[in-house]
């Protein structure tokens, strides 16, 4: 299919969380991302599935998380999503979450340079591994929005997904899935690739890391679920599932995820990868734009269940609306 439109960048990361009360409180208070739904998980209704992105959960901005009950820790290692990178607009902004991280006692590394961009790596309380990256010189897919009522200065703060982060043992079969995804190979530092779809720049890369010295990666909380990449529309979505059964290529088929659709696809070992519309989003028929994540909210097909999901969901304050953060200037 020579004529299939490129996947147009990163949708979201999906992680896992030890907490979801102890998880919102350091996007919202400590990253200044706003949660814009407090969903379950639709696969499991036992488990919340929270949703935290710029202003109005524009595509491309949106980081989530499921909080599995009883699951272990994250074992680090090869053939892994190992890391998840938030756009900032400029080096200055970078420097004031040098300061911002170090102020919340925040693990991190300082600031160094990847692929021409100044970035900064850090982890949350479950040795989430995250980067912030510098939108300084960046040309490719655009950017999102600040929460503008987030405790971040507009100008400083997170306003989107930068590069996804993949740890693998065998960089001949990843060339050949990044083919398969209609990524480009863009440059090569040290024993990490990049690869660009869409407009590519910041918001539409994946950095793969060579290591086949590391153990096994295994799944748990402070670990990544899965990336999903953007498409435009359903129509869009239906050429490429089209796309994957012409090579025989195991998928999920389409699934309605309510705020948007979906295709999965597993053609690495232990790394998922899940293509995901632009719309609808977020602002829907339960919550208008001023209260987004203030709720629990459910699609349509799981409203009959409320009783059982809050039943097993423990309840947590997610409001805002009503309350005031200071712009933090440091």
């Amino acid at each position: 299919m020579e004529n299939l439109k490129e996947l147009t960048g990163i949708h979201h990361v999906t992680a896992i969380t030890s907490s979801a009360p102890k998880i919102y409180d350091f996007y919202t208070n400590i990253l200044g991302m706003r949660l814009v739904k407090k969903n379950v998980n639709q696969d499991d209704l036992t488990t919340y599935h929270l949703f935290f992105a710029d202003d109005r959960g524009n595509p491309g901005t949106d980081m989530t998380f499921f909080d599995f009950k009883g699951i272990a820790p994250h074992v680090k290692g090869t053939n892994d999503i190992s890391k998840t990178s938030f756009r900032v607009k400029s080096d200055e902004a970078l420097a004031y979450w040098q300061k911002r991280l170090d102020k919340y006692e925040v693990k991190n590394s300082g600031i160094t340079t990847m692929f021409d961009r100044q970035t900064l790596a850090f982890e949350d309380f479950d040795q989430q591994q995250y980067m912030l990256v510098s939108d300084e010189n960046d040309k490719g897919v655009k950017a999102g929005e600040p929460w503008y009522k987030g405790p971040v200065p507009d100008e400083f703060a997170i306003v989107g997904l930068g590069p996804s982060f993949l740890t693998v043992n065998d960089m001949e079969y990843m060339d050949q899935v990044m083919a398969v995804m209609k990524m480009r190979k863009s440059a090569v530092e040290g024993n990490y690739t990049l690869f660009e779809t869409g407009d590519g720049g910041n918001g539409g890369s994946i950095i793969v890391k060579f290591d086949n010295t590391s153990s096994q990666a295994r799944q748990g909380y402070g670990g990544v679920h899965h990336v999903a990449f953007r498409v435009d529309d359903r129509e869009h979505l239906d050429a490429w599932q089209v796309y994957f059964d012409s090579m025989d290529l195991p998928n999920s088929g389409y699934v309605d995820r309510f705020y948007f659709k979906s295709v999965y696809i597993r053609l690495y070992p232990n790394i998922l990868f899940e293509l995901a519309t632009d719309g609808p989003g977020f602002i829907d028929d339960q919550e208008t734009y001023e209260v987004l994540g203030e709720s629990l909210t459910l699609p349509p097909h799981l409203r009959d269940k409320r009783a059982f999901v809050e039943e097993h969901l423990p309840h947590f304050d997610t409001i805002r609306s009503n309350k005031v953060f200071e712009k933090e200037y440091l």
